[in-house]
């Protein structure tokens, strides 16, 4: 019996030792809310995920902002409290500047456009992220920009008299602003919704789906139909976390979440067509601009 004992703890020590070599909770935060498409897709790619690995392989989400902007993320990975995020393109140009290169003012004239350089240029997008320490699968649309504001806007003079919003650490942004001699408000995403209310900021640049899914429609009335950037967001996980996996379970991981992304970003080329018209019916009103505000506002 004493013998069987012992063989029993050096068993128990051996699996216990050999374990966590394969086995993985990710833990992921993200400022998308609990309850939209996205949150459902990457739960049920994570659930798919476990399925397949017989539970080697698990994720815990953060959703909603609990864990900060998605430059407190990042740091959170960086020191090892989070293995990973959904965190949109802008806030990574620290890893890799080239990441924002789809969020450049005019950029695209249509989603056509859109479809034809992301088919050439995302993967090597994917791959600088590497590169840098970062695994990802792919990015999930966001779709084109809009300013969004409690007055309707046509001249860059009524703009310079708004309090306009501007991500943190943005350096396009702030690179267009500054040309375009405005000062902007610089805040974290987090901190958006409780600025309109109070009236720190009065406008923002944003597509539909995010002010709903953000419910900053809440305190806008226009929008200036007038599509300025392409918005994206991107999962990313911890290169070294990620290479713990086993082979097999790193590629288990990398099929599944590349499916998932690449439903989340058909579905919210679908949302923001719904999302326009529900801010629609809800009373915003869409501004077209003149000839010559587009020529200008371009230039």
């Amino acid at each position: 019996m004493k013998m069987r004992r012992i063989l029993v703890a050096v068993m128990a020590v051996l699996v216990l030792g050999v374990s966590p070599a394969h086995a993985k909770t990710f833990k992921i935060a993200t400022i998308s809310p609990d309850g939209t498409f996205w949150m459902q897709e990457m739960r049920a790619g994570a659930k798919e995920i476990q399925k397949q690995t017989q539970g080697r392989v698990k994720f815990k989400f953060y959703p909603g902002g609990v864990m900060g902007s998605d430059e407190n993320v990042l740091r959170k990975i960086r020191i090892g409290q989070l293995h990973g995020g959904a965190v949109t393109a802008g806030s990574m140009v620290a890893i890799d500047p080239d990441i924002a290169i789809y969020e450049l003012p005019y950029l695209f004239e249509s989603l056509e456009q859109v479809d034809y350089v992301r088919a050439k240029m995302d993967a090597g997008l994917i791959k600088a992220l590497e590169d840098q320490g970062f695994v990802s699968f792919g990015l999930a649309e966001g779709g084109f920009s809009f300013m969004m504001s409690d007055e309707p806007l046509q001249t860059i003079a009524e703009v310079r008299n708004k309090k306009i919003w501007l991500p943190s650490n943005h350096p396009v942004g702030e690179a267009v602003f500054g040309s375009a001699d405005i000062a902007a408000v610089t805040l974290p995403i987090s901190d958006v919704m409780t600025s309109l209310q109070t009236g720190l900021v009065d406008t923002v640049i944003t597509s539909p789906i995010a002010a709903i899914a953000l419910q900053w429609h809440t305190k806008i009335q226009y929008v200036i139909d007038e599509p300025l950037t392409y918005f994206s967001a991107w999962l990313v996980i911890d290169r070294k976390a990620f290479n713990r996996l086993k082979e097999e379970d790193r590629e288990i991981v990398r099929t599944v979440m590349k499916e998932t992304f690449s439903r989340i970003n058909k579905q919210n080329r679908k949302d923001n067509v719904e999302a326009r018209e529900a801010l629609a019916n809800q009373g915003i009103k869409f501004v077209k601009l003149t000839p010559e505000s587009v020529k200008e506002w371009h230039q």
